[in-house]
């Protein structure tokens, strides 16, 4: 195991390093064994879930309101005709009407905007009955967002490298590797079958180790994290199988999950479900166990008088912190994302017990407290590891500590008491 990033002048005995080698491997290994176990072969035709449409670029040239289909609920609804200039396709360059409309208070579409439209494939349409007018060769499928996508992704690339330089450069090929696991391994492995919850461990630990190990450097702060984080996303796991289970969850509680269900019969949706909870789950956890592992590194810098137990107190005041922040921002992010749901939960006028036990919201309610469970976890068996391995080296002290000795101060004392 290299140090090209030790973690200052503490030194760690290789007997402890050794025995970190020793509990890391088996996880390598199984995890490497796993992802050649279950890498998708490619040889099941997994269809394209019913989208038998090609899509094209286009812009559009011109806009004409139009009165809306005099439909009951649809009065405030604004209806458009758009004359969308083809970019690519055999159509390049020729001009094309489609129809658009959307509801009150919302976007409209706009002349001079980047759209995408699609044709449906041969064949994949029915014929119109005689009589009936041919239907329109091209229809709207979305805004074109590429261009302002990339734009925001290098303006976020720029400001990682411009605080964290080559740190932040190392952090953003994790970013991207992780990206890699997920499209190449973890999406098509699901599609193809194999069990999602085995899928999710395997893909998560792979991701964790290439993309602490990028961010962190090879050391035993990283390794140790690295060992806290595993310990943790297993916990998550088992917690995460047993309340889906004892919960009752078919999976299906989303449109796109009933959709995937008619579309892609082979998936597991109760299995989705509990894939989805540990890649939600180990995103925080890596940031709670690196913290961690450093905030202990840091301690015993600062004072290696530290014993097992004084740096373990101390370090999880730190880390109570963390998590009280950690959590809320766990349950904000669940309920920013769920948020037009839960508007119309809220006029629906049903009592909350009844709203909390739909099976769309209770799955976010154990989304949210069993990663939780698994963060909060992470923190004392981080630290734990952490103040045990630090506490193994040897640091170089300066001739003026070695000849007076150093003397913890009585403030810092009654700082370490108060645990």
């Amino acid at each position: 195991m290299g140090h090209h990033h030790a973690p200052g002048d503490i030194k760690v005995p290789i007997k402890t390093k050794r025995l970190l080698v020793v509990a890391l491997v088996p996880f390598l290994v199984a995890t490497a064994a796993g992802m050649m176990w279950l890498w998708p072969s490619g040889d099941v035709d997994i269809g394209r879930a019913g989208f038998a449409a090609r899509e094209y670029e286009a812009s559009v040239t011109d806009v004409t309101r139009r009165e809306c289909p005099d439909v009951p609920g649809q009065e405030e609804f604004v209806c458009s005709t758009a004359t969308v200039t083809l970019a690519e396709g055999e159509d390049q360059g020729e001009s094309f009407e489609i129809e658009y409309s959307t509801g009150p208070r919302t976007r409209t579409i706009q002349e001079g905007d980047r759209v995408i439209v699609a044709t449906a494939q041969e064949g994949s349409v029915p014929s119109p009955a005689p009589g009936q007018p041919e239907p329109p060769k091209y229809f709207f499928m979305d805004f074109d967002r590429r261009a302002p996508l990339v734009g925001l992704g290098i303006t976020f690339a720029l400001v990682v490298i411009a605080l964290s330089r080559w740190r932040g450069l190392a952090a953003l090929a994790g970013v991207a590797i992780s990206l890699l696991v997920l499209v190449q391994f973890v999406l098509p492995a699901i599609l193809e079958g194999s069990d999602p919850l085995l899928v999710a461990i395997v893909g998560g630990s792979a991701i964790m180790f290439l993309a602490l190990y990028l961010a962190h450097g090879f050391n035993v702060a990283t390794t140790t994290a690295v060992l806290g984080t595993l310990a943790s996303l297993f916990l998550t796991g088992a917690l995460a199988w047993f309340f889906v289970d004892v919960s009752i969850f078919t999976g299906a509680g989303s449109e796109e999950a009933a959709f995937l269900q008619i579309s892609q019969s082979q998936v597991n949706l109760q299995g989705l479900l509990l894939a989805s909870i540990i890649i939600g789950t180990l995103g925080v956890l890596d940031d709670v166990t690196v913290t961690q592992s450093s905030a202990v590194w840091e301690l015993y810098r600062a004072d290696p008088g530290f014993k097992v137990r004084d740096l373990y107190r101390a370090a999880v005041r730190i880390g109570r912190d963390h998590i009280a922040s950690t959590v809320n921002t766990l349950v904000l992010a669940y309920a920013g994302a769920s948020l037009p749901l839960l508007i119309l939960f809220s006029v629906s006028e049903r009592p909350l017990t009844q709203i909390l036990n739909t099976e769309t919201v209770a799955e976010e309610i154990v989304r949210t407290l069993v990663g939780s469970i698994g963060l909060v976890a992470s923190v004392p068996i981080t630290t734990g590891l952490a103040a045990l391995v630090v506490t193994s080296s040897t640091r170089a002290s300066s001739p003026r500590r070695r000849e007076k000795g150093f003397r913890v101060p009585r403030g810092e004392r009654e700082f370490r008491d108060d645990a």
